[in-house]
């Protein structure tokens, strides 16, 4: 039995292959690739922020009705 092919995906970054992935589809751009998290470590702890730019971001999008009310 003989070992399978060396194959780029092994020689990509985990960025890379999010990337490859993210841009595979017939319409995708760029922009479907931008990052929408920020990752940051400070004193042991892990934070997980949306990031400001971002285009798709959780929760209800404006004009939902719950995304009007005031709490």
């Amino acid at each position: 039995m003989s070992m399978p092919e060396h194959t780029p995906d092994d020689e990509m970054t985990s960025a890379e292959k999010r990337h490859d992935q993210l841009t595979a589809a017939p319409d995708a751009t760029e922009a479907d690739a931008a990052p929408r998290i920020e990752v940051t470590e400070h004193d042991g702890n892990t934070r997980i922020d949306i990031a400001p730019e971002a285009a798709v971001r959780p929760g209800p999008g404006p004009g939902m009705p719950e995304a009007d009310t005031e709490e």
